[in-house]
């Protein structure tokens, strides 16, 4: 009968197959067809075959009360027999299915179930046909009993969706019985009905649920006066059938999909309203619907997953360009703002907080980067926006296993109990950890309040980096990161006296509950366990000593990943001030206190006190001289206001020790030091901007107290004048300012001035060089002594500081060396060059020998010359003694190294063989290519720390020059290219897919026995080259040269060509090990214990 009745719906649906004739319009043909399927359903239902469907038919039609038989409308009377057929076939499957589970798998005894056979399929299970059916049947009744009768701006109009519903909606009658929203209610109850089954469901869901949802807010919601519209109000419809709807609604909207529901309430709640001259993209829904939609979408916000389904309505098939991520901007702003519709605030973000953090552990990738950045937007907004619900539902979840780990009760004061119940277990405290770092780093968009939150939780998750760095764990890079951000964000005060105290400094670090600790976890992870306790009170000491050195090592290791940051400059003179003042506290404590009077506890408050400010002294010298070992000074004093503050705490501690009426050595040099770096401040005045001039204002008041105090009126002088200088801002510069800086700049036995004297740093030569009155004896020497260079001669080196011990005759033979020096190549450049062409070989090469020492010392002369330089050693190739050509190459490598784009590429040039080149002279170019070859190769090494920059070009000639036709050009490019892989290091990692291919092709392909040695041997000098780094520039392509090493040892018939992969092979060997197994370093410090 399933079939019987699809059939009879398929002849209701059936098309007019005659042509229309002319005169008659669209809905009167649309009238007629309906009609003749009408009458051509009676028909068919009145055959024998059929009898059974008939009969179901009129106990359906005798049933319902909603069947009018006398209407005048031909569209609803169609409507009406598809409507008896549908739902004669849902109660007809309804009964079949409930017959089919009444035996378990539809067996009978008649029919027992065979191992070979597949379970028969439940009596719904339709055909592909039938599905097609009994789509076109839903979509007729849509069109015709359901749009037609929706109110203006409810669902998508008839005459928006096609030229068909334009006809549609001038056949219906609605002026005829029964009403038109009696008809809506017959529609919606019919299809509500049929949805019970779920083959009918499915069809009826995925394609009509909007209308389907349209239509019962109509019945349910619109009020009885349409507020703004001209139709007329409802009628014909109870309190009892609206109440109906109402929970119709509801269960609908429990049924589907939510992500569906979602879709479908944003269309039914309509555009925007277009502003003028625009047209909107959806119909404007009329107020009442629009308020509906907005509370249905806040329920389903609120609900168990409703986040989440909200996320997927918007965000499905999102491509992940541009657009997507302004959704989820928008998404995630539509989440931080709390609906008109919500009963409270506080009741809406507690429901929604929970749900918008649970966002951030999806591992789908399609779906995880989008609702990540929806969660984390919206995480971010709701901190900015609504503080006191972000603290409370959001940061306080979100660092709760952090906060955990700090107030945990202590083992010692729990006994008896079980302390592994105390315990943070390993998966949520990484979900918290990637959380904060999906948050706080990938959102990075500080704020107070969230700022203020990770700051609690600082030194909890700098004891979990502390952890990951003696470890192997994941958690190490998001720590790391987070710490970063948060000391990259925060104010420096704050992060100086955070850094302070995690170096035990200022007081206790804090971190983790005392009696537990952090221990490795099954997934690559950390868990907070308890710590066996310790017996012995010396290896306890020895165990708290090496944890407090150990985090002062990680707060460098910080340090030194903020290169672009203050920070790491800030705390060291942070720390240099406090030594300065506990170095002025120090007499003070040092007088003697009478601890006769004392009672008991005042004396051991007091031995207490020193005991504590002794450990906290011997803390901050750890500190800085950890951070003097393992940060450069160019992160140190990254700017000339921090190295005025550098100097200031120099100046100071002199002070200090002048205060005392004891100058010690190291005092005396450290004001020496500190006068000569102002002094090479002030030679550089030009350089220094407004604020560092404000910057050095605060060394006046030191400067004053050494012109006041020091025994040497050298020094009080130089202070004097020094301080003079810095209050005019370098205006006034007398000549004692300019000899101190000469002498700091240019110290005893260095070879060249310091280009940059403006942020100056200590070194041990300088220091020990500059006594208290050798230092300061310049000003009273003549000025031609003290700008005097330094001379480098074959046998010895003069230097300019040598006139400071009285040697003044020094002064004029260094001036006559020089001018000496400087006026023999001028005479001698025409005569040499015109002596590199004379026929004598000793004469010619001595003459391109002096030619390529003028260009390497720079003579203005040979400079000037270096076209016509180039085009003689490039001449000289060509001559067949090797003294000349040898010398020539020399040449052409100082060149090259003077002038390198110019010269390389003229050189390039050379190497590649021209085309139109004769075959009776490409023998000769053949010599000429491989002793240019020779050139490139030299260049190659003399290049150093440009080979990245200059190498690309060279390393494109030698690849196209393996493909050369001449087997010893190929040689040479091979061995010119494996010089050249030593150099380029990373920049090596772009072309390494290519040079791998080229050098296997070679190995295997190659006939010629010396282009598979050179082809073997660039790998060799590659691996040695990279050394260690060799698996991170060639990762990719280091199996393919394993594998033809590997096949050159088993398979090459030369040996040479098999011992050079043997040893490459050995290379690589130690590479792998060396990556695999890292090398244990122990080392052995004396500590001075507190």
């Amino acid at each position: 009968m399933t079939t019987s009745l699809i059939n009879a719906l398929s002849i209701l649906t059936k098309p007019v197959r005659e042509t229309r004739l002319g005169g008659v319009t669209p809905q009167e043909a649309l009238l007629s067809a309906l009609q003749r399927n009408q009458v051509e359903l009676q028909e068919c239902l009145s055959a024998v075959e059929s009898e059974e469907a008939q009969c179901l038919l009129e106990e359906v039609r005798g049933e319902v009360a909603w069947f009018c038989g006398d209407t005048e409308d031909l569209t609803w009377s169609f409507v009406q027999e598809c409507l008896l057929l549908l739902l004669c076939l849902a109660r007809h499957l309804s009964r079949l299915l409930e017959a089919f589970s009444k035996s378990p798998a539809g067996l009978t005894p008649e029919k027992p179930h065979l191992p070979d056979v597949a379970p028969p399929l439940p009596p719904d299970v339709l055909s592909i046909a039938q599905q097609k059916t009994l789509g076109a049947v839903l979509q007729f009744l849509v069109t015709l009993g359901l749009c037609p009768y929706l109110a203006p701006g409810v669902g998508l109009g008839l005459g928006l969706r096609s030229a068909f519903g334009t006809v549609v909606e001038g056949a219906v009658r609605c002026d005829a019985l029964p009403p038109c929203e009696r008809r809506l209610l017959t529609t919606i109850t019919v299809f509500l009905e049929v949805s019970k089954v779920s083959c009918l469901a499915t069809l009826l869901f995925t394609r009509h649920l909007g209308d389907l949802m349209a239509g019962l807010c109509q019945l349910g919601y619109r009020p009885h006066r349409p507020e703004g519209e001209s139709t007329v109000s409802i009628k014909g419809l109870t309190v009892e059938e609206r109440k109906g709807c109402k929970q119709a609604l509801q269960g609908l909207l429990g049924r589907v999909y939510q992500p569906i529901v979602i879709k479908e309430l944003l269309v039914l709640q309509g555009g925007a309203k277009a502003s003028a001259g625009a047209s909107a993209a959806l119909t404007r829904a009329p107020p009442w619907l629009r308020r509906l939609c907005g509370q249905l979408l806040s329920e389903r916000l609120v609900q168990p997953h409703g986040v989440q389904a909200v996320v997927r309505a918007i965000l499905e098939g999102g491509i992940g360009g541009d657009s997507d991520w302004r959704k989820c901007d928008a998404v995630a702003k539509i989440l931080a703002t709390c609906p008109q519709q919500s009963t409270s605030a506080d009741s809406y973000y507690s429901q929604v907080c929970p749900q918008v953090l649970e966002l951030l552990h999806f591992k789908d990738k399609t779906t995880a980067q989008q609702f990540q950045r929806v969660a984390t937007r919206a995480v971010l907004t709701i901190v900015q926006d609504q503080p006191e619900f972000g603290q409370r539902f959001l940061l306080s979840p979100l660092f709760s296993p952090l906060h955990r780990c700090a107030a945990l009760p202590d083992p010692a004061c729990v006994a008896g109990e079980d302390v592994s119940q105390h315990a943070v277990p390993e998966l949520e405290l990484t979900r918290c950890v990637e959380d904060v770092y999906k948050i706080c780093v990938v959102g990075n968009s500080p704020s107070a309040m969230l700022l203020s939150s990770l700051g609690d939780a600082f030194p909890i998750i700098f004891n979990l980096f502390c952890f990951t760095k003696q470890n192997v764990s994941h958690l190490r890079a998001p720590c790391q990161e987070i710490l970063l951000w948060y000391l990259s964000h925060t104010e420096t005060s704050l992060a100086l006296s955070l850094l302070k105290d995690l170096c035990v400094i200022q007081k206790d670090g804090g971190g983790v509950t005392s009696g537990f600790q952090f221990s490795p976890g099954s997934e690559g992870g950390a868990t907070l366990t308890c710590r066996q306790p310790i017996s012995d009170e010396d290896d306890a000491l020895y165990e708290k000593v090496l944890g407090d050195q150990w985090r002062v090592e990680c707060v460098v290791q910080l340090l030194a990943e903020m290169k672009e940051s203050d920070l790491p400059g800030e705390l060291f003179l942070f720390l240099l001030r406090d030594l300065t003042q506990w170095a002025g506290e120090e007499q003070q404590t040092e007088v003697h206190v009478d601890m006769t009077s004392m009672t008991l506890l005042e004396l051991e408050q007091q031995l207490e006190g020193r005991v504590h400010g002794r450990g906290q002294r011997l803390a901050l010298l750890h500190t800085m001289a950890v951070m003097c070992e393992g940060l450069p000074h160019t992160l140190l004093l990254r700017k000339p206001s921090q190295v005025v503050g550098f100097i200031g705490s120099m100046l100071r501690r002199a002070c200090v020790g002048l205060q005392r009426g004891s100058e010690s050595p190291v005092d005396s040099q450290t004001l020496c030091m500190g006068m000569g770096l102002v002094a090479t401040l002030l030679s550089e005045a030009a350089q220094l901007t407004a604020e560092d001039h404000s910057c050095m204002t605060e060394l006046l008041a030191p400067l004053e107290q050494v012109s006041r105090c020091h025994p040497d009126p050298v020094i009080q002088e130089l202070a004097r004048d020094l301080r003079a200088s810095i209050a005019t801002h370098g205006a006034y510069r007398p000549d004692s300012v300019t000899s101190a800086a000469h002498i700091l700049s240019h110290p005893a036995g260095s070879d060249t001035p310091q280009p940059k004297p403006v942020t100056p740093t200590p070194s041990p030569t300088a220091s020990c060089s500059l006594g208290p009155r050798a230092a300061m004896s310049g000003p009273s020497l003549p000025q031609h002594t003290l700008a005097a260079t330094p001379v480098k001669t074959d046998q010895t080196q003069v230097p300019a500081a040598s006139s400071l011990h009285g040697e003044g005759e020094c002064s004029g033979t260094v001036g006559a060396s020089i001018s000496s020096a400087s006026s023999a190549p001028e005479k001698a450049f025409s005569d040499w060059l015109h002596e590199a062409y004379d026929p004598d070989v000793p004469t010619r090469t001595m003459a391109l020998r002096a030619l390529t020492q003028a260009v390497r010392e720079g003579h203005k002369r040979a400079l000037e010359s270096r076209e016509k330089l180039l085009t003689l050693f490039l001449e000289s190739l060509e001559h067949e003694d090797s003294f000349v050509y040898l010398s020539a190459i020399q040449g052409l490598v100082v060149l090259a190294d003077s002038f390198p784009e110019q010269i390389l590429n003229r050189l390039l040039a050379e190497y590649q063989v021209s085309p139109n080149t004769a075959p009776a002279s490409r023998g000769r170019s053949l010599e000429t290519r491989l002793k240019v070859g020779e050139a490139l190769m030299r260049a190659s090494r003399a290049m150093g720390e440009l080979a990245p920059h200059y190498g690309r070009p060279l390393l494109a000639v030698f690849l196209r020059g393996t493909r050369d036709q001449d087997a010893s050009v190929r040689t040479s490019s091979l061995s010119n290219l494996g010089e050249l892989c030593q150099l380029l290091h990373f920049s090596l990692g772009p072309l390494a897919q290519e040079l791998s291919t080229c050098l296997t092709t070679l190995i295997k392909t190659e006939r010629e026995v010396e282009v598979r040695r050179a082809a073997v041997h660039v790998i060799v000098l590659l691996l040695r080259g990279l050394s260690d780094q060799a698996p991170q520039v060639l990762g990719d392509i280091l199996l393919e040269l394993y594998r033809a090493l590997k096949w050159v040892v088993r398979s090459d018939s030369d040996e040479v060509a098999a011992l050079h992969a043997q040893l490459a092979l050995e290379e690589l060997d130690g590479v792998m090990r060396r990556f695999i197994f890292p090398q244990q370093k122990l080392e052995k410090k004396i500590v001075v214990l507190p």
